[in-house]
């Protein structure tokens, strides 16, 4: 796609009814293949695209800018469904989503009307900002003045998405020690992409390697960053929200495949008094405690939701996203305890042929754990704990 172009004219808003209507085939054709593909390593570009191409990442964007205007509740809802089918496509589209967001909570009506259009289109948002071996979010990436534009050197990890994506976004720090952020076209010349994510899990987010060998950036690509600091913003319990969701989602996908495995693969042990799997008592336990788990994840992450939506609501009352804050915190707390749960008892469906691994089933449990560990989930339960009995305010460190 080109970078270039600026579609200033306003477009026809989407209607949220079409965003649902469009949601549901694209759902089921992503997830008719993910299990094969995670198995297989095969990256999900075309998955990736389709979605964009639907306009199914513009739920937040306002009316006027020819988005749906959705709450956060109906966005959540549309990520837990999508990683329901496949969750490193949500977690690969988490930059975008982030982008979007940011862009409602701090830019201008000149930074709307140059990045709106571009999503609208069926544009991608990727990351590159985090680094392997800072501590706390250290960045030691530069950024230095090259005449009137700057050159950008340095490697960063955990490129969330950036190998789908047509932006990438980065972080290095000027000749003053500050860390400046900047957006820039994936063929950028300088920008090295590196398909080399190795975590047990969410292998197809694309989240590996990305190097600035001298990168070209132009001073109109440098942008506030998204969360600036030292100071609360109501992007963080989004993104942290968006975590949740995706765990939300694992719960739901585990469920979905101990239920088919249980119909269609698994019979009943030795000594059970069943002749069918599907009829034996400890078969109905697992599947029911899974779906427990489930229903726990999905609701506690829409209840979050909602406290997001009500500091919008509020316009953005500084309690009312502390409030917020600490909603997505304990929800974050309970959506992942489930997922994990989720996917270990999927296995109590069936017997030793449950761990095949032709039906990848174990996906589920790498999948939860490695998005538990972005953000160790005993940290969100000791800053609830800590907002219940003193009134501390949970840090402003990213992950609140």
């Amino acid at each position: 796609m080109p970078h270039t172009a600026e579609n200033t004219l306003p477009a026809p808003a989407l209607d949220l009814a079409e965003l649902r209507r469009r949601a549901g085939p694209r759902l089921a054709a992503i997830g008719a293949g993910a299990a094969e593909r995670e198995r297989l390593r095969q990256l999900p570009h075309e998955q990736v695209r389709a979605l964009a191409a639907e306009q199914l990442l513009c739920w937040r964007i306002p009316p006027q800018y020819g988005g749906a205007g959705a709450s956060v509740r109906d966005t959540v809802r549309f990520v837990i469904d999508l990683a329901a089918v496949d969750s490193n496509v949500a977690q690969a589209l988490r930059p975008s989503f982030a982008f979007i967001e940011g862009l409602l909570a701090r830019d201008g009506d000149a930074e709307r009307q140059r990045w709106f259009p571009r999503f609208l289109a069926g544009q991608v948002f990727g990351n590159a900002g985090w680094e392997v071996g800072g501590a706390n979010g250290a960045v030691s990436a530069r950024l230095r003045r090259d005449g009137e534009h700057f050159r950008a050197s340095g490697s960063k990890y955990y490129s969330t998405g950036s190998l789908y994506a047509d932006w990438v976004s980065a972080v290095a720090l000027d000749d003053d020690e500050q860390p400046v952020s900047f957006v820039v076209p994936r063929d950028r010349q300088g920008l090295e992409l590196l398909d080399d994510f190795d975590a047990m899990g969410q292998r197809l987010t694309a989240s590996g390697t990305t190097r600035l060998n001298e990168l070209l950036v132009h001073p109109g690509e440098i942008r506030p960053r998204l969360i600036e600091e030292g100071q609360r913003s109501i992007v963080t319990p989004f993104l942290q929200l968006f975590l949740g969701a995706v765990e939300a989602g694992i719960a739901r996908n585990a469920l979905d495949d101990a239920v088919a495995f249980a119909r269609d693969h698994a019979r009943p042990i030795k000594h059970s008094s069943a002749s069918r799997s599907v009829d034996d008592p400890y078969v109905e336990f697992a599947v029911g405690e899974i779906s427990a788990r489930a229903f726990a994840a999905e609701a506690v992450i829409l209840r979050a939701a909602d406290s997001i939506d009500a500091a919008w609501a509020a316009c953005l009352d500084k309690d009312a996203v502390t409030h917020a804050s600490v909603d997505v915190a304990q929800a974050q707390f309970i959506a992942v305890e489930s997922a994990l749960k989720a996917a270990e008892l999927l296995f109590d469906v069936g017997g030793a042929s449950t761990t095949g691994r032709q039906y990848n089933l174990d996906r589920h449990w790498r999948n939860a754990r490695t998005l538990a560990n972005h953000n160790p989930r005993h940290w969100k339960a000791a800053v609830v704990g800590a907002y219940r009995l003193k009134g501390s305010e949970p840090p402003t460190s990213g992950l609140f």
